[in-house]
């Protein structure tokens, strides 16, 4: 966790992320105070770890799920 503030972003879901995400940059370019801009880069940038960790995870897992490999039948180890 990146902001102290912000509850555990494994407990919702990828839309809930994207939606807060949204609405954060949304707010981000509302707001003239700098300080209120430096709290909601954190938790942006939280949000943004978040979002390609899980699509990363998803990936790795995608590419272990595979098993059509046509390496697979080129090596014979014996």
């Amino acid at each position: 966790m990146i902001h102290p503030h912000e509850t555990e972003l494994k407990n919702y879901t990828d839309a809930q992320l994207e939606q807060k995400l949204l609405k954060l940059n949304h707010m981000y370019f509302m707001t003239e105070n700098q300080d209120m801009r430096q709290q909601m880069i954190l938790l942006i940038d939280g949000y943004k770890l978040e979002i390609e960790a899980r699509r990363a995870a998803a990936r790795l897992k995608q590419e272990q799920d595979q098993d059509d490999n046509p390496l697979d039948d080129l090596i014979n180890v014996s």
